[in-house]
């Protein structure tokens, strides 16, 4: 789990939660159904418009699982471990793949690859097939969480407009003012909190999630290949390392010498 977004989810709903108590405590001044309506009514409908349907109901689930869990294995210890598969087939062959236990899902992927026989060519089409897919579907969550950000505001005036309007409407009625306003200003609370704590930066996190995923698996395709090229497993780590920045490869450098 990615404690970055739980604990900034909670930071921020406690910012609020503490002004409002400063304030009074009034919670229920800070509820307008109509302001709800014309945020998650207007906003959703405007990402629909925007999207295909089958895309939306692929990013929105997406997005709610990856905001919460990054990859546990860092491209070092990705490099540690594709080392130890070389060097174990390199003395037991590739019959002694299936008996080890391997930690992320697409390094065992391969690994089960080079166990079954399969040639290279059909090795690094589907596994690149597969990162290709994956990181499409990131690239689609993200995309939808940050059009649902940029409505969110939007649908915000939108409500605040409709409210002064309202309230204009009727100002020889002032039990109607009070209402009127509140929906004007809650619109635009609503759909700035939506925006700035939640949808946006999911659609970051998502983004990063996805640079990271594109560094890591393209680092397993080109480890399984070696690997399955039959390379040894210092020549593995070596050619690996070029995927990291240089003060990992220096501190790789250090622990393998």
């Amino acid at each position: 789990m990615d404690l970055a977004t739980a604990i900034g989810l909670l930071g921020g709903l406690g910012t609020v939660f503490t002004l409002i108590m400063i304030d009074g405590g009034n919670f229920a001044a800070y509820y307008d159904k109509h302001a709800l309506i014309v945020i998650f009514g207007g906003a959703t409908a405007a990402t629909m418009i925007r999207f295909p349907f089958t895309t939306i109901m692929h990013g929105l689930p997406m997005g709610l699982r990856y905001a919460f869990s990054m990859r546990s294995i860092k491209p070092p210890e990705l490099i540690e471990e594709i080392t130890k598969i070389a060097d174990l087939v390199r003395k037991s062959g590739p019959m002694a793949l299936e008996s080890m236990e391997i930690s992320d899902p697409f390094l065992a992927q391969g690994a089960r690859y080079i166990a079954d026989g399969y040639d290279r060519e059909f090795i690094r089409d589907t596994m690149e097939r597969d990162r290709d897919n994956f990181l499409m579907h990131l690239d689609e969550g993200s995309k939808i969480y940050r059009a649902f950000g940029d409505c969110a505001p939007a649908w915000g005036m939108i409500g605040t407009i409709l409210g002064m309007v309202t309230m204009f409407a009727n100002m020889s009625d002032p039990s109607k003012l009070g209402p009127a306003m509140a929906t004007a200003l809650l619109a635009t609370l609503y759909g700035a909190l939506i925006a700035n704590m939640i949808t946006l930066p999911i659609a970051d996190k998502l983004h990063l999630k996805l640079e990271e995923e594109d560094v890591s698996r393209s680092l397993i395709i080109d480890g399984i290949l070696l690997i399955r090229d039959s390379k040894s497993s210092s020549l593995v780590r070596e050619m690996l390392v070029a995927y990291l920045p240089q003060h990992h490869r220096d501190e790789l450098t250090a622990e393998a010498a």
